[in-house]
């Protein structure tokens, strides 16, 4: 896998985050959850990585926890990133 395509794969997983919400599947248990309108060679990819679960048929796709662990670090990355570059 070239670097652009795991800097493509990290960005995809950090949006999926960001714009997931939280989904009680049984009684106490809660999945994130997100739309998926990304490309599906990258979408296969974080599922055989992992973080995240579902079927092609479906409009949106589970964060698995270590998808939401992945992506929380993401995050902090590029927030700690943008704010050394005085980008607010």
């Amino acid at each position: 896998m070239s670097e652009e395509s795991k800097v493509v794969e990290d960005m995809v997983l950090l949006l999926l985050f960001l714009f997931s919400w939280r989904e009680k599947v049984a009684p106490g248990f809660f999945v994130a959850r997100s739309w998926k309108g990304y490309d599906f060679s990258v979408l296969d990819s974080l599922t055989k990585k992992g973080y995240i679960s579902g079927s092609r048929q479906a409009k949106s796709v589970i964060i698995t926890d270590e998808g939401v662990e992945r992506a929380s670090k993401l995050r902090e990355k590029m927030l700690a990133a943008m704010g050394s570059k005085g980008v607010t």
